[in-house]
C-alpha cells in the first residue's frame, strides 16, 4: 500500500476508494470560467453532492423542499450535465439544507430547517432517489437550532452538522455506522471569526482539513485538524478564497476526489461554478 493511501487511513483503518487525495491549494484557487445553470429545476440551491465517480450530482433545492439528480456524460464535465429526476423531502420537512450520500449510494441524508433534524432514506437501488423511501430522523436541536450542511466521515461512525445561528460545526458519534437513531453530540467548533453564517461544509477523505463556505464571507475557509475527524483538534489556517464574483449566497461546496477541482452553487444565481485547486 502506498504511503498516500496510509495517510487517508482513518481510525477505523477505513481506504477510501478511487483517486488519491491531495491537499487543495485554496489560497492559489482559479475559477475555470465553467459553470452551469440549474435554474429549470431549482428555485433555491441548498447544497450539492457529487457520486464519487463524478457521473451524478445532486442539487438540494429548499424552494419545493427537493432533490434534483443529474447525469454528466463525461465525469465531472459540467458541459455534459443533463436533468434526470426529483425526490420530494415535504413529507419529512417544508424547508431543507444539505444532502449526503453513503459511499454505495444506498442510503441518503437531507438536513431539515424547520424541523431542525437529520432525515435518513434507503434507497433501493443504489444512487436512483426515484427509489429513495424514509428511513428515520436524528434531531440536532438540543445543539444547533439553524442547521445547514451535513458531512459524514468516510466509514460512517461520524456524522458533522455546521449550524447558521451558533456559526458553528456540530461532531456527533454514531455507534452503528450509518444509522443516524444511534447519534450522540459528541463536540462542537466555532467558526464565527472567518463566517457568521457557515452554509456548505466538506472534508477531506482522512479528515485533516475542513472546508466552510457561507453567505457573510462569500468565501472557502480552510481549517486543519491535527486529530483527523476530530473538530476539537480544528484551526484556521488563515486561508480562504472568495467566490462572491460567481456566487454571492454560496451554500455548498464539493470536491473531486483527488482535490484537484472545487464546486461551489448557491441561492442567488442557482447554478453550478468550477474552479481550480
Amino acid at each position: 500500500m502506498s504511503i498516500a493511501r496510509l495517510m487517508q487511513m482513518g481510525a477505523a483503518g477505513y481506504v477510501p476508494s478511487g483517486p488519491v487525495w491531495t491537499d487543495p491549494d485554496i489560497a492559489n484557487a482559479s475559477y475555470d470560467s465553467v459553470s452551469v445553470s440549474v435554474l429549470t429545476e431549482t428555485f433555491a440551491s441548498t447544497d450539492l453532492f457529487f457520486k464519487p465517480d463524478g457521473t451524478k450530482v445532486y442539487i438540494t433545492d429548499n424552494g419545493p423542499d427537493e432533490i434534483n439528480e443529474y447525469n454528466l456524460t463525461t465525469a465531472w464535465d459540467l458541459s455534459t450535465l443533463s436533468y434526470v429526476q426529483n425526490f420530494s423531502c415535504s413529507s419529512q420537512d417544508v424547508s431543507i439544507g444539505g444532502t449526503f450520500f453513503k459511499p454505495d449510494g444506498t442510503k441518503m441524508y437531507v438536513v431539515g430547517i424547520i424541523g431542525v433534524k437529520v432525515y435518513e432514506y434507503n434507497l433501493s437501488t443504489a444512487w436512483d432517489i426515484s427509489t429513495a423511501s424514509f428511513n428515520q430522523n436524528f434531531s440536532v436541536s438540543t445543539e444547533e437550532p439553524a442547521p445547514r450542511a451535513i458531512y459524514f466521515k468516510p466509514d460512517g461512525t461520524k456524522m458533522f452538522i455546521t449550524g447558521q445561528t451558533g456559526d458553528e460545526i456540530n461532531e456527533y458519534s454514531l455507534s452503528t455506522a450509518w444509522d443516524v437513531s444511534t447519534a450522540s453530540a459528541s463536540q462542537v467548533a466555532s467558526v464565527s471569526s472567518q463566517e457568521t453564517s457557515p452554509q456548505g461544509l466538506f472534508m477531506s477523505p482522512n479528515g485533516d482539513k475542513l472546508y466552510i463556505v457561507g453567505y457573510d464571507g462569500d468565501a472557502v475557509f480552510q481549517y486543519s485538524l491535527t486529530t483527523a475527524w476530530d473538530i476539537s483538534t480544528m484551526s484556521y489556517d488563515s486561508i480562504s478564497f472568495s467566490v462572491s464574483s460567481q456566487e454571492t449566497l454560496p451554500t455548498g461546496i464539493a470536491f473531486k476526489p483527488d482535490g484537484s477541482k472545487m464546486y461551489i452553487t448557491g441561492i442567488n444565481t442557482d447554478a453550478i461554478y468550477q474552479y481550480s485547486t
